[in-house]
């Protein structure tokens, strides 16, 4: 058994594709209209056959208020792998990412957290 799909809850599926490939570099792999939303995964660039990333709407009552809750405490929906903790962190700064928390070292892992601008806290981190 392996992880096939992961999906984030986003608040506007068109806006969410354009921050994640655009913004974070991943690539769109599926785009289905499907009625009011449509079936959109993004990949890794480095794995395009790779786990897929779902940019799932947050329509469903409990969704935002789960969203919310996870914002307000400052608790990463997800997390991303990077090479270079700093790097990344340089980079998306530049483009107008804003991050809730620097580059952190923890041990054995150095991480940061970003708003995606769809609704949630993105961790991105690297093994030391």
């Amino acid at each position: 058994m392996k992880i096939h799909l992961a999906s984030i809850l986003v608040d506007d599926q068109a806006k969410a594709l354009a921050f994640y490939t655009d913004v974070l570099g991943f690539v769109k792999k599926n785009d289905v209209p499907m009625g009011e939303f449509s079936w959109i995964t993004v990949v890794s660039a480095e794995d395009p056959d790779g786990v897929e990333l779902v940019l799932e709407p947050d329509a469903h009552p409990a969704a935002k208020p789960f969203k919310a809750a996870l914002v307000g405490d400052g608790i990463p929906f997800t997390s991303f792998a990077v090479t270079d903790v700093q790097a990344e962190y340089e980079r998306l700064t530049k483009l107008g990412v804003v991050f809730t928390q620097p580059p952190t070292s923890m041990g054995p892992v150095t991480t940061a957290v970003l708003d995606d601008t769809c609704g949630n806290l993105i961790q991105i981190a690297h093994m030391n």
